[in-house]
């Protein structure tokens, strides 16, 4: 059971750092757009190689070559197993960059910078949370801010990331420039909340809290009609001092109206707040091994 679980894992870490791979190399680094990170900094080196040296340095070579000894520090200091997945993800990721490089780009769309920011940003924000939902990485950024905190616990990750991204990002405006800047920042803008909503779930659902004297009825004819299970939690109305049962449901977003009317027709005067839910793991929705 725990083969098969973890060679799920590496499918999932796969196609993350495939779906990761498309973003940079067709849609962010052919116009030049650095969003961060180890790919934002292999977009600069590939263009100023081309000035310098005659040729561009490959970006799947670039994120290899940067990941090398930080996954070296990495394992020094919390030992092989902590890295092994995000290790097999930097692999994943520079081998697809490696192979895709040797396809023609797909993509006709270069003279079109928004186009290139709006797409590269949901793709590299699909990969990434594809990747984390693995329980991986993709190196860079994120392992040097860990390796740097290893050393000096007062500083917290997300401010070491956010300041050795911005820095990067600050690299690549000298280099492609300011225009290029403001689009890179929009694609930073659309990839982090894509992400947000990839790691937190997406199985989205409504929670409904219900206050009525007639809360068993009301749960009875939620069970018949609307074929949901729900929870009585104990309160006390802190106005009138008196002890009532809260029913709680979680019901998909299609079952919303047809909870509304149950409820009604049980007690048109029952207090009801329905609340976004981001994720359900349970009977009757998402099972933890499917996550």
């Amino acid at each position: 059971m725990e083969e098969k679980y973890f060679w799920k894992k590496l499918v999932g870490i796969y196609s993350g750092t495939l779906i990761l791979a498309v973003g940079v190399l067709y849609f962010l680094s052919p116009i030049g757009l650095v969003t961060g990170g180890l790919s934002g900094l292999a977009i600069v080196i590939e263009e100023v190689s081309k000035k310098v040296i005659g040729f561009g340095i490959p970006l799947w070579f670039t994120t290899l070559a940067c990941n090398i000894p930080l996954f070296a520090i990495s394992i020094y200091q919390r030992g092989f197993h902590y890295g092994r997945n995000s290790m097999f993800a930097v692999l994943f990721f520079s081998f697809n960059l490696w192979m895709l490089q040797n396809f023609p780009n797909p993509v006709n769309v270069m003279n079109d910078r928004l186009i290139c920011a709006v797409f590269g940003g949901v793709c590299l924000g699909v990969g990434i949370g594809i990747v984390l939902r693995n329980s991986a990485t993709t190196g860079g950024t994120d392992m040097l801010a860990m390796i740097i905190r290893y050393k000096n616990p007062i500083f917290p990750i997300n401010r070491l990331m956010l300041f050795i991204d911005t820095g990067i990002v600050l690299v690549g405006l000298f280099t492609f420039g300011v225009y290029n800047a403001l689009y890179a920042i929009i694609s930073i803008f659309i990839t982090s909340k894509v992400i947000e909503n990839i790691v937190e779930g997406m199985k989205f659902a409504k929670a409904a809290f219900i206050i009525s004297p007639k809360w068993e009825e009301i749960s009875k004819a939620i069970m018949e009609q609307v074929d949901r299970g729900n929870t009585a939690i104990k309160g006390k109305g802190m106005y009138t001092g008196e002890e009532r049962e809260i029913l709680y449901v979680v019901v998909s977003p299609k079952q919303v109206q047809k909870l509304r009317e149950v409820i009604h027709s049980v007690d048109p005067n029952a207090f009801v707040t329905i609340a976004d839910v981001r994720e359900v793991i349970g009977e009757g929705f998402a099972r933890a091994s499917d996550l």
